[in-house]
């Protein structure tokens, strides 16, 4: 087998090595098609059976029913920030964001090209940093929004909502749940629209899941480019122009691969154990490690900290790269260290990661 090491990318992120291996034995000859799927066909029966699959996996997987349409688009969640305001805001109307972090900073400065922003909670530090999430009461929102947009988990801050802001009444709440989706089982029913980038919990790069209720279709703008209306993708079941097709079957394997773990529940106990082994690796040596998070705070699927000098910190990543251990790098707006326990990095990865950390602090503090 090949080497791999255990690698803590933020995303694109680790997949299951099973499913590598699927695609693998796959990859020349799908289902003895004679081809890859990369070569198929969009409309092809073969591919569409993958198509639905896909779909109807998410739906039984986050308890959606018919109320949803599950879209497969381009673009990244970075092309969501523009295309739900230009799709929401026109008349002037107003969206409520929510601002814990880099990616629902940049989706609030994109919104305002559209319409009126109402900034509900800005949660920067007088230094530009994020380092906590504003509870409930520290939300102050706009009873006449056209919707309510917050992050879920800031992938560069570890910084992570634990619980769901709820919106005025009649006011639908959108969600870039990127860095989080499939983490643990939530009710669906007070989102308007979910959107996430699959590169880090869901698969590889290049397909963007956007799930939409229906009665928010209603409330989308006419008159604008035909790409960017979500009425087009929803009435041509994500296949208008052609889909990213591979992106879309991986994430299919990687559905199923929840699913034979025991579905959300049992993903969610054991990313909570995985975090938990880092976060007390961090919290057994406050004198060596730092979590610049509000414990409330903390994310399950990033996890930050700091050493006592940046120096240090290079030598801690260098020597764990060594190790097998990747990715440990944090983002260059922050700083310090970040490992991203996704759903598909192992438990061993996350021992073998504290376990480097504990011999490190011995070894340096």
């Amino acid at each position: 087998m090949t080497h791999r090491i255990h690698n803590f990318n933020a995303g694109p992120a680790t997949l299951p090595l099973s499913v590598l291996e699927e695609v693998q034995a796959e990859l020349l000859d799908f289902k003895g098609c004679g081809m890859s799927i990369m070569e198929m066909s969009h409309r092809s029966p073969e591919y569409m059976e993958v198509h639905t699959e896909v779909q109807t996996l998410t739906s039984e997987l986050l308890g959606l029913g018919d109320d949803y349409k599950v879209l497969f688009l381009g673009g990244g969640a970075s092309t969501q920030f523009y295309m739900i305001p230009q799709n929401l805001l026109s008349g002037g109307r107003k969206g409520d964001y929510i601002v814990t972090g880099t990616w629902a900073k940049k989706a609030a400065k994109e919104a305002k090209l559209f319409g009126e922003v109402h900034i509900a909670h800005d949660a920067a530090n007088a230094d530009g940093k994020f380092t906590y999430i504003p509870t409930q009461d520290q939300l102050h929102l706009s009873p006449d929004a056209a919707y309510l947009h917050y992050t879920t988990n800031n992938t560069i801050a570890g910084t992570q909502f634990h619980y769901y802001p709820k919106a005025p009444a009649g006011v639908p709440v959108i969600c870039d749940m990127s860095s989080d989706i499939f983490w643990k089982k939530f009710d669906p029913r007070p989102f308007g629209l979910i959107y996430a980038g699959a590169q880090k919990n869901l698969g590889p790069a290049g397909v963007t899941m956007v799930i939409i209720r229906k009665d928010m279709l209603d409330r989308c703008a006419d008159g604008i480019p035909t790409m960017i209306s979500y009425k087009t993708h929803a009435d041509n079941d994500s296949l208008f122009n052609t889909a990213p097709v591979f992106p879309i079957y991986v994430v299919g394997k990687v559905l199923k691969w929840i699913k034979a773990l025991g579905g959300l529940g049992a993903i969610e106990k054991r990313n909570r154990e995985k975090a938990g082994l880092i976060y007390g690796a961090i919290d057994a040596n406050p004198d060596f490690f730092r979590s610049p998070i509000q414990r409330e705070s903390r994310s399950v699927m990033n996890i930050v900290w700091r050493l006592p000098s940046e120096d240090l910190e290079k030598t801690f990543i260098a020597e764990a790269k060594k190790s097998g251990l990747g990715g440990l790098k944090g983002h260059r707006s922050v700083g310090g260290c970040r490992a991203s326990t996704y759903n598909a990095m192992p438990i061993e990865g996350v021992k073998a990661l504290v376990g480097f950390m504990e011999a490190f602090a011995k070894k340096n503090g």
